[in-house]
């Protein structure tokens, strides 16, 4: 939702009171609207792995930030919890490689194994030419997520506050700002020349700046399986079950996560003992045997969570003094665990577009050199979407001989490690996802004017 307004006329508003830390520079008293823009240089809205992380980048470059988020309590959630190696290396070039080691009990992840029809094989990650710290990490995301925001708070021009953003603030079509509950109820507005949505994959905020088309490929159920040994140590494990993958990895020395896939939009009722029951005929019989028994222990246990898995192509409508990021802006089938590498990988393009800029207020100016971040982005985050999309549509049992085909090709070729096109049928699973992507955007970002963008010369 937008609000059109002016600064002029408008009543003093409070400063901030519902937040974890309050800085010198932020107000903390009234304050007038355009007093607040002059101490602020970026809003903001979310602090998940992508706000948390932006925060702490613009602060080190200088920026003053104001971040709201909904709920600063530690996260509680069945999904963020895989990082894959590129995205660890966008996180030690953030300088948040701290946030995901032994204090979290994060696990490193050296590579996959793969269960089809009882045969399984292992895929190693190619970091021969990297250091032994360099792998994939596997953690509890709330852990993770709340030591980026500690991390983000060691700095004292970055303030986080609780609260909900309802309404972006707009003047003559540019963002100013946005309108917010604070953690006591109050309705506050905060203003910034640049304002930063990462509100997730459910943003409130996202149809404000693109034209998103949201679709819902399946749902994960998700269980934690205790005091086991995964049959082979610090790989994550993808079983290519009926009806869909089954996924499972290490989340702590003790835990291993188990995300079980299932198509569509709804799934059985936990409630009504129907989802155990499905738990324990349909999926128990496909888990590997050494773990046959943890799982059923966390069948009996019930702490089965669900959660709607969403793709959504990158589609921004630029608007003067905004910018959408992380899952608010593009996500995909999180099957290979992407979405954060994406988010990071955003997150140090669009610290290097800022870092010539010390002025944010010439927003048209701004928000037309930054769209050269739509298309250079392209060769990292349409890589990894379409990965996710095609193999989770291969990975999917079918009736479909020719796709039975492809997942037993597919298999075959992993195994060896190598890397395969599977003809015509492949095309109808591949050429969907590149449209969305964009053809020209994906495989020539360079014929593209936007790339060539020039920072503002005030």
């Amino acid at each position: 939702m937008i609000i059109s307004t002016t600064l002029g006329g408008k009543k003093p508003c409070k400063a901030s009171k519902g937040g974890v830390k309050s800085n010198d520079g932020f107000g903390n008293s009234a304050f007038q609207p355009e007093m607040e823009m002059k101490s602020t240089d970026v809003v903001i809205v979310g602090a998940g792995s992508a706000g948390a992380a932006f925060a702490y980048t613009l602060a080190r470059e200088g920026r003053r930030v104001h971040v709201i988020e909904r709920d600063l309590t530690e996260p509680d959630r069945i999904v963020g919890e895989l990082l894959q190696p590129g995205g660890y290396l966008k996180l030690i070039e953030l300088g948040f490689e701290d946030c995901a080691n032994e204090s979290i009990d994060a696990q490193k992840v050296f590579g996959y194994a793969l269960y089809k029809d009882g045969k399984d094989t292992k895929l190693t990650y190619p970091l021969e030419k990297y250091n032994s710290d360099v792998a994939g990490r596997s953690f509890h995301n709330g852990r993770f997520i709340q030591r980026m925001r500690e991390k983000a708070m060691t700095l004292s021009n970055v303030k986080l506050e609780q609260g909900s953003v309802t309404t972006l603030i707009e003047e003559k079509g540019i963002v100013k700002g946005v309108i917010y509950k604070n953690k006591a109820g109050e309705e506050m507005r905060t203003y910034a020349p640049l304002t930063i949505l990462c509100d997730g994959c459910f943003s409130n905020l996202r149809k404000s700046l693109s034209a998103p088309k949201v679709e819902s490929p399946s749902c994960f159920v998700g269980l934690i399986l205790e005091n086991c040994d995964l049959p082979h140590s610090n790989h994550g494990h993808v079983i290519l079950g009926d009806p869909s993958p089954i996924l499972l990895y290490p989340i702590s020395s003790t835990e291993v996560r188990c995300l079980v896939d299932v198509p569509g939009t709804k799934v059985p009722s936990i409630a009504s003992g129907e989802m155990a029951n499905y738990l324990k005929t349909v999926v128990a019989p496909q888990i590997p045997p050494q773990l046959h028994n943890a799982f059923m222990a966390a069948v009996e246990k019930g702490n089965i969570r669900t959660m709607q898995n969403k793709s959504m192509a990158a589609n921004p409508v630029p608007a003067p003094g905004a910018i959408l990021l992380g899952d608010a802006f593009n996500m995909r089938h999180p099957l290979t665990g992407g979405g954060m590498t994406v988010a990071l990988s955003d997150i140090v393009l669009l610290r290097y577009l800022l870092r010539p800029i010390r002025d944010l207020h010439d927003a048209p100016a701004l928000c037309n050199y930054l769209e050269s971040l739509y298309t250079q982005r392209k060769p990292v985050s349409s890589t990894i979407n379409t990965l996710a999309g095609a193999l989770y549509k291969v990975f999917c049992a079918s009736p479909d001989p020719a796709r039975q085909e492809m997942c037993e090709a597919c298999f075959g070729y992993l195994s060896f490690g190598g890397i395969c096109s599977y003809g015509p049928s492949a095309s109808g699973i591949i050429f969907p996802i590149i449209k969305g992507e964009g053809v020209r955007q994906m495989f020539f970002p360079a014929t593209v004017p936007a790339f060539y963008r020039s920072p503002p010369v005030h």
